[in-house]
């Protein structure tokens, strides 16, 4: 696929000012450790984004650094491998509350989807929700590896259906990440649903502006311009962040 062209310095800035706040800024490398995210949430508090997400281990570090802030704090269950032990994703998700977490991003079990299993996928994601119910829950389809539109549609209504409050992407640990077709499948599911209000997380690949910049018309194509914020639509990156940040000061 052809890569878009770069934006003009005004379009990159303009696009800039709407991405930043819509934003979750990742650490899940292997090498993460407690320096690289009190440097990630120093980031994430000059640059107003959404919510950082980091490892299980440095929730209650971050959460101190960012109190008051107005920056949440994301980190991730049952990751990367979408494993299938419910108790396990329960467990882990109640230590990160007691941390202080303030949105959980758990990884379908989507292998058990693949083979004909929806009940204990929806199962899991309805266990997690219920440990926490006054927390934002985004569960990670992992798009790339179910690869069929008609399983990345199972999977999107299923887990809204289950109480995701969103629906994101991938984890980015597969060998494909985010693709236009599979959001646009998801926003689909988000809008067909109705009743209480879902998002989308892209996640997964998005390095450049432009990659930003596509997904953003994707959601307003398909639920119109006034739909996307940061309660709607996150843009989970490390290293677009960076790019965001320059086109903001080239425009100064």
């Amino acid at each position: 696929m052809t890569a878009p062209a770069p934006l003009p310095p005004k379009d990159a800035a303009r696009l800039a000012r709407r991405a930043l706040p819509l934003l979750d800024l990742t650490d899940l490398s292997e090498t993460s450790s407690a320096a690289a995210v009190e440097a990630l949430c120093e980031a994430a508090r000059a640059s107003g984004v959404a919510a950082i997400c980091v490892w299980p281990d440095f929730v209650a570090g971050s959460a101190r650094t960012l109190r008051g802030s107005g920056v949440r704090v994301a980190t991730v269950i049952n990751f990367p491998e979408g494993g299938e032990d419910a108790a396990r994703a329960v467990a882990e998700t109640r230590a990160t509350l007691a941390d202080g977490a303030d949105e959980i991003d758990l990884v379908l079990p989507y292998r058990a989807l693949m083979r004909g299993d929806a009940e204990g996928a929806r199962g899991m994601v309805a266990a997690v929700r219920a440990a926490c119910p006054d927390r934002l829950l985004k569960v990670i389809l992992e798009t790339g590896e179910l690869g069929e539109p008609d399983l990345i549609a199972r999977a999107s209504r299923l887990s809204l259906e289950a109480g995701a409050d969103f629906i994101k992407t991938s984890t980015g640990k597969t060998p494909v990440s985010a693709t236009l077709p599979a959001a646009e499948i998801m926003l689909e599911a988000i809008r067909a649903r109705g009743g209480r209000p879902a998002g989308l997380k892209v996640s997964g690949g998005l390095r450049r502006i432009e990659d930003a910049s596509a997904y953003l018309a994707l959601a307003d194509r398909v639920m119109g311009p006034d739909w996307v914020s940061p309660t709607t639509f996150r843009i989970g990156a490390s290293a677009l962040h960076a790019e965001l940040v320059r086109a903001l000061e080239a425009a100064r």
